[in-house]
């Protein structure tokens, strides 16, 4: 793509290889919201949705925290590759889902749905941990030490994380599982993410361990509760995310990258760590609050919840008449 010169912070690649990389996390934030709405969201609303919360909730937030201008980015608030601009504003915008839509009747039932296929899970998380190198390293925008460092911190809380998730599991008298290990990794990759590029691989490990706990106790309490969040997206991306934060700004360091301007917490200076708890608040309560009334907005153009009837069917078969052969 033939678009002019490279953008001031990307100044190695193409302008257009740059836009196309944006364009992945822009769609790739309100693809992680469906997942708290699942089995009860009309598609054409969500269509609908994702237009809205694309303009008038990602943008934003993408230019506050990533554009020079960005009054986050001057502030000095670290995000290496999307852990306040993906994962929080996905997570807050995936709980005001969930209470718009509210219950679904297997929820209300107590009916508990288990994974159909554990095979698919297991290739689907793969193919995510693969993925998401692309996401982590790929932000270093380029080739360099600093994208081999993001790659290996990226790994090293994945693997922490699934690990720390199945064996919390059985001290709490559950088996251990692969879902466990597959949920865990997918909330260790969520933390590293605002992380990846500011800290080194032993901090890493406890990123990934600490996440991985918080969100399980969180799934653990949510499931008691009357919220239903389909896929848990809040607990696993939205507190994933959050703890990614804080653990940037408690880790951040200048020997890792040239640009973290202070020290985080770990190395005996607050400023960082107090400005991140600051963007934190902000950004949970911008997506949380606008998420809610773009989603009644979007009830009044094209109702939000199918009917009884195209819930029982289920939403393969009533929304796209698609379904697996028998």
């Amino acid at each position: 793509i033939r678009s002019g010169a490279p953008w001031s912070l990307a100044p190695t690649i193409p302008l257009g290889l740059f836009a196309l990389f944006q364009l992945m996390f822009a769609i790739i934030t309100p693809g992680l919201v469906v997942g708290a709405v699942a089995e009860r969201v009309k598609f054409t609303s969500y269509i609908l949705f994702i237009v809205l919360f694309s303009l008038f909730i990602y943008a934003p937030i993408a230019h506050w925290t990533w554009h020079p201008e960005g009054f986050l980015f001057k502030m000095g608030a670290l995000d290496f590759a999307g852990g306040t601009v993906v994962h929080i504003s996905a997570g807050c915008a995936a709980l005001a889902g969930a209470l718009v839509l509210k219950r679904r009747k297997a929820h209300l039932e107590q009916r508990e749905i288990p994974p159909a296929n554990i095979p698919y899970v297991l290739i689907g998380t793969g193919l995510l941990w693969f993925g998401w190198f692309g996401f982590n390293a790929g932000s270093a925008l380029g080739a360099n030490a600093l994208a081999v460092s993001a790659f290996a911190t990226t790994n090293t809380a994945a693997a922490s994380a699934g690990l720390s998730w199945m064996f919390f599991d059985v001290m709490r008298g559950k088996k251990p599982s692969v879902l466990g290990f597959c949920i865990g990794a997918v909330v260790g990759l969520v933390a590293i993410t605002p992380a990846a590029g500011f800290v080194a691989v032993p901090q890493s490990i406890f990123i990934g361990f600490v996440a991985a706990i918080i969100s399980n106790l969180a799934v653990y309490y949510k499931s008691k509760s009357k919220l239903d969040d389909t896929l848990d997206v809040f607990p696993c991306h939205g507190l994933g995310g959050m703890v990614g934060m804080l653990m940037t700004g408690i880790f951040a360091t200048s020997a890792v990258n040239a640009a973290v301007a202070e020290q985080g917490l770990f190395y005996g200076e607050t400023s960082l760590f107090l400005k991140h708890l600051l963007a934190l608040a902000i950004v949970s309560a911008f997506a949380f609050g606008l998420s809610y009334i773009l989603l009644i907005i979007t009830d009044k153009i094209i109702p939000l919840r199918v009917n009884e009837e195209e819930e029982r069917l289920g939403l393969d078969i009533s929304q796209h008449d698609e379904s697996l052969a028998e």
